[in-house]
């Protein structure tokens, strides 16, 4: 098949794109490296089955080619990380917004099939647990940045869905749940690649808030698996699946695992929310998928566990600093 990844030198974009590239599928990803890495796809750069363009997808000259000659479209471009979004709020909307309103109308003009990547954010501060896909989205005041991330995705649904019911758009939506892995950036917030780093180096590990807020890690491998499984599954479009791991463990216990895994004297010290992103920053105090659907769809369950994946993580990110 031909398919266009965008944001592919993203953590999760470039494994996708390793994966379809090792099956024989023609790959051509769109990056503006905002905060994509080339590192990350470096090495599918003599690839015969693969092509990368640097440029925003907001480029419509650049796009319609690209999606009148792809088979399919996995949109993954999107400004990600709590940090990131609350430091530049204005961008988090118009990527999130714009970007996939240029994705989705050049989609449904050529009948292309999109994977809608959206995130667990969406649930907001719902309390009903697990996460249910026919859950609300309950969001705070639009005074919290915090809270546009998740609102931006929404709508994003939203669109995707009016697409699929007034053009046929042929649209499949993930809500991914705390993916990891190696490639991971630490930059914008994400968690375990911030622990591991500062773990390694016997820097004190940074947890914000309390520690008590817990997370559901899922290892990126798992989520590639699905995608390619529910790509294939003509019952999937117009459907919203949840895509995580239900294993639990509160942040401040990560911290302490990561510690330990990694053998390292490194002091566990919590900082409070507003000194880490701003006054009255609110969280979410769990996020826990029910996945019952995707499993009765394509039979997925996360292969990986947390301390497996953490190993991996450890001996990528050790190798990295040995060079």
């Amino acid at each position: 098949m031909k398919i266009l990844i965008t944001g592919g030198a993203g953590f999760i974009g470039s494994h996708l794109s390793q994966t379809l590239v090792d099956r024989d599928n023609d790959v051509t990803v769109i990056d503006d490296l905002s905060t994509g890495l080339y590192d990350n796809i470096a090495h599918l750069a003599g690839r015969d089955n693969f092509r990368f363009i640097v440029d925003t997808i907001l480029n419509l000259k650049t796009m319609e080619p690209l999606v009148r000659e792809s088979d399919m479209v996995f949109h993954l471009a999107a400004s990600v990380g709590v940090k990131r979004i609350v430091e530049r709020p204005v961008e988090t909307i118009e990527t999130n917004v714009l970007g996939s309103h240029a994705v989705m109308s050049l989609a449904a003009k050529y009948n292309k099939k999109v994977i809608l990547f959206s995130t667990s954010e969406v649930y907001g501060k719902n309390a009903s647990l697990p996460f249910s896909e026919g859950d609300d989205c309950v969001f705070g005041t639009t005074q919290k940045s915090r809270w546009s991330y998740g609102c931006t995705k929404a709508l994003d649904e939203f669109l995707g869905l009016a697409y699929h019911k007034e053009q046929g758009l042929p649209i499949v939506i993930v809500r991914v749940f705390n993916m990891i892995g190696p490639r991971q950036t630490g930059r914008y917030g994400m968690v375990v690649p911030t622990f591991v780093r500062q773990a390694l180096r016997n820097q004190p590990i940074t947890v914000y808030g309390d520690g008590s807020q817990s997370r559901c890690f899922t290892y990126v491998t798992d989520l590639v698996d699905a995608l390619i499984h529910l790509m294939q599954k003509s019952e999937a479009v117009g459907e919203i699946f949840n895509i995580g791991s239900t294993e639990e463990i509160t942040i401040g216990d990560l911290a302490q695992k990561v510690k330990e895994k990694t053998e390292s004297i490194s002091e566990i010290v919590f900082i409070p929310y507003e000194e880490a992103y701003e006054e009255g920053f609110e969280d979410m105090a769990k996020r826990i998928p029910d996945v019952t659907k995707i499993g009765q769809f394509i039979g997925f369950k996360p292969r990986t566990g947390l301390d497996k994946s953490l190993d991996q993580i450890i001996a990528f990110e050790k190798e990295v600093l040995n060079q």
